[in-house]
């Protein structure tokens, strides 16, 4: 089973471009685009299973420079 979410991302000003770059480096980020709206990058990620997901948001991608705030919307298939 793999566990899906999206990842929502606020950045410093002018910093979205080069977080989106550096987030699709992250193994286990299938898609990195930064956006415009409230948010400034919209991030794909996927896992083996919740806790890994959840290591994956807090130890690989909040850690990154230029990030101000995330907020992860995990994909739920019913």
């Amino acid at each position: 089973m793999v566990v899906q979410a999206y990842i929502l991302i606020q950045t410093d000003v002018g910093k979205a471009a080069e977080v989106a770059t550096a987030i699709a480096q992250v193994k286990g980020v299938t898609l990195a685009e930064d956006v415009t709206g409230p948010y400034d990058v919209i991030v794909r990620a996927e896992a083996r299973n919740v806790d890994e997901l959840g290591k994956l948001v807090v130890s690989k991608v909040q850690s990154l420079d230029g990030i101000t705030r995330t907020l992860t919307c995990p994909v739920v298939h019913i």
